[in-house]
């Protein structure tokens, strides 16, 4: 079995990095898609997030208001108090979710897709924590795959899945999410591997594929750095 954390930046491309492997035969876990599903209404995160937050952060369906959420962590100064919340749940129920992939599939590798990999560990270190799985991601995964792609680009991706009558708005917002994370020199520094994904998709393609035989050849944990998969 192997546990592989596929991570990096905001357009950077790693949902599609991930797609890849899905179709090479890893099991993907998104990080994302389990923070939605918990911040649903009724849901112990949802409840967690308006006692602390207050009734300003919900909508008048009674889910949360993304945006007002997303301006009072990122603008407000309280991105930690959130995640406080958020990650420790979904760091558990990935763990719950590989759980049941190697007990299906000892063979198997199993893919975290998620953006705040670094960032969870910084985050929690930040809030005084100590000796969790959180403020270590070696206690949960065995290879640290890192996307990067350069600043500007990711900008224009994330601004081009975005309305385009909103586009000024969405490089805004992509600007002040990545100040938030980590930049990408500093997490390819502490990868296995890294992929560049700064050209077109068949480039990116050719590198996820030499990543697989690589994964598929490293069943065994341990650290072992080869980062670049570039021809």
């Amino acid at each position: 079995m192997l546990r592989v954390g596929l991570t990096g930046s905001l357009g950077s491309g790693k949902s599609t990095v991930a797609d890849m492997l899905r179709e090479l035969g890893a099991k993907i876990i998104e990080a994302d898609g389990l923070g939605r599903a918990m911040m649903e209404p009724g849901e112990p995160v949802y409840l967690e997030i308006v006692e602390h937050f207050g009734p300003q952060v919900v909508s008048a369906d009674g889910r949360l208001d993304r945006a007002r959420l997303a301006e009072l962590a990122f603008e407000g100064g309280r991105l930690n108090e959130l995640n406080a919340i958020v990650h420790p749940p979904v760091i558990a129920e990935q763990r719950r979710l590989m759980e049941e992939i190697f007990a299906r599939d000892p063979a198997a590798v199993a893919v975290i897709e998620s953006a705040l990999i670094f960032e969870v560990m910084r985050d929690a270190l930040a809030r005084g924590e100590k000796e969790s799985v959180l403020t270590d991601w070696r206690r949960r995964i065995d290879r640290i795959v890192v996307v990067t792609a350069p600043e500007e680009l990711k900008i224009a991706r994330y601004a081009a899945r975005m309305n385009a009558s909103a586009e000024g708005r969405a490089e805004a917002d992509a600007r002040m999410r990545l100040r938030h994370q980590i930049p990408d020199a500093e997490k390819a520094a502490e990868a296995d591997y890294v992929l560049d994904n700064s050209g077109d998709l068949e480039s990116l393609r050719a590198q996820v594929y030499v990543l697989w035989k690589r994964l598929k050849a490293g069943g065994k944990a341990g650290n072992r750095r080869e980062p670049s998969l570039r021809g």
